[in-house]
């Protein structure tokens, strides 16, 4: 499975954007969490456990969608990044 990078901005499968804040535990039954906030107007932190968060999209219940997994870590260039 892959890891959650603190920090990066992930695609959901229905299109928005995400930073992830944190990695946390839940105080019940001290399973990782991410903790992430959309990346448009008025969203509220979220979390959700590593396992769905990394979780493969159902591409039954979504056959259209071509994204894999349900969150996708973006490759997003800095503009001041020189191009090699």
């Amino acid at each position: 499975m892959n890891k959650v990078k603190v920090n990066g901005i992930y695609k959901h499968f229905k299109g928005d954007m995400y930073l992830v804040v944190a990695i946390a535990k839940d105080s019940d039954t001290l399973e990782d969490v991410v903790i992430y906030k959309g990346l448009y107007n008025g969203t509220p932190l979220w979390t959700r456990t590593i396992d769905s968060f990394m979780a493969e999209v159902d591409h039954k219940k979504y056959p259209n969608v071509k994204q894999k997994y349900r969150f996708q870590l973006q490759n997003i260039k800095s503009v001041r990044e020189k191009s090699k």
